[in-house]
């Protein structure tokens, strides 16, 4: 039997599997983002996700289970406060929140914006929690116009700035983001700031590819932070280096969407590294789940599945893939933000066993925890460890 040496764990942003038992709390009663795109699409064609055992998940039963599972598979719950990327992914890294970043549903106060105002010397439009297409629509022009800066909330906690790429260069926009990082701290530490550069002409404006977040920076040590500290390789994927403020990374490639993340996944697999390969996948959450676009939603499930047999055939000897989510985003609800749900979890591996169910977990942090002993370090994470039970033995 090899031992494990590398870990590609990838996130598919948003691909939740049913509600958790507290979404009354969040209003999320009822959410499934991937049972409810399957009754108002129909039958999601997964056949690789299948073999992994995606329709042998607690709760799912309406996906196609082959005669044969090759990987194991499991739901986790999340118990940090919260339904957002951050507060999801840092519980996956073993991080737990007990209070959630703040929110701003009617905008942001005046003293926020004097200071960002003074700080930026750029004026402010919109101040409102809204649509990122929607708000470019209708700002868009006055911003052009003026070179204010079109600031805007949603349900998360994040303060997004939208800026034309010709009025505001992208690195200026950079600086800009920095400098309302800085200034969001204390009571008023939101989770990101975000960059939301965009192009075109009023009535045409597009967004593109040059999003950046500006994340908190975590509390405490993560997985990243140790696995970093015993001289492995940390690779980021994607917005996984903006998740975690780079702490804990030790290189790192933005993508430009799904296909061109399990790209660079892919790059990386090819080449002689030890320890973690973190991958994010945000099309699911960005393109579909806040627009409530289900079809393209299942498109895009569709899509990465087509691609999974590529990753599982690059993967060495001593790998193990672990696939998961960090929250839901049911595009078929009335509301256009994140769904407090289970998310799976499913493993595949040379080294480890075939079709075992890991159950419910209680945390998404004992994916930590089983990283923590993958590569030999204390597992002082509050989680679970599920490596016993999915390692070959030795003979």
């Amino acid at each position: 039997m090899e031992t494990i040496n590398r870990v590609i764990l990838i996130v598919l942003d948003s691909v939740g599997v049913g509600e958790l038992p507290d979404a009354g709390e969040y209003g999320d009663i009822g959410s499934n983002t991937v049972g409810n795109i399957v009754k108002a699409c129909g039958a999601i064609n997964i056949p690789n996700m299948s073999r992994l055992g995606i329709g042998k998940i607690e709760g799912i039963n309406y996906l196609s289970v082959p005669e044969k599972v090759e990987g194991c598979y499991g739901r986790m719950a999340e118990v940090s406060k919260g339904k957002d990327t951050i507060t999801g992914h840092w519980e996956i890294a073993g991080l737990h929140l007990d209070y959630p970043f703040p929110t701003y549903p009617d905008g942001f106060s005046n003293d926020i914006l004097d200071r960002f105002e003074k700080l930026t010397g750029r004026g402010v439009l919109a101040n409102c929690a809204a649509s990122g297409t929607e708000i470019i629509k209708e700002f868009g022009e006055e911003h052009v116009k003026t070179g204010k800066l079109i600031v805007y909330t949603s349900a998360d906690s994040v303060f997004q700035i939208a800026a034309h790429e010709e009025v505001v260069p992208i690195e200026e926009l950079y600086r800009i983001c920095q400098i309302a990082r800085d200034m969001l701290q204390g009571e008023n530490m939101v989770g990101r700031v975000i960059a939301r550069p965009f192009i075109g002409q009023p009535g045409n404006f597009t967004r593109t590819a040059n999003r950046r977040d500006f994340a908190a920076e975590p509390i405490a040590d993560t997985i990243l932070d140790k696995v970093k500290q015993k001289g492995l390789d940390v690779i980021a994927v994607g917005k996984i280096e903006d998740i975690f403020s780079k702490k804990g990374i030790t290189e790192a490639e933005h993508t430009k969407n799904n296909m061109n993340g399990v790209d660079v996944t892919l790059k990386y697999m090819k080449k002689q590294n030890k320890g973690i390969i973190f991958t994010n996948l945000v099309d699911f959450d960005m393109l579909y789940g806040h627009r409530n676009n289900a079809e393209g939603y299942k498109q895009a499930l569709e899509e990465f599945d087509k691609r999974l047999p590529e990753i599982i055939s690059s993967m060495r000897e001593d790998d193990l893939l672990i696939i998961t989510a960090d929250h839901g985003c049911d595009p078929t609800t009335d509301s256009t933000d994140h769904s407090r749900e289970h998310v799976p979890v499913l493993l595949f591996g040379h080294s480890i066993k075939q079709d075992i169910d890991l159950g419910t977990r209680k945390t998404f942090s004992d994916i930590a925890s089983t990283i923590a002993d993958i590569f030999g370090i204390e597992n002082d994470f509050d989680g679970e460890s599920f490596y016993q039970k999915i390692i070959l033995s030795k003979v």
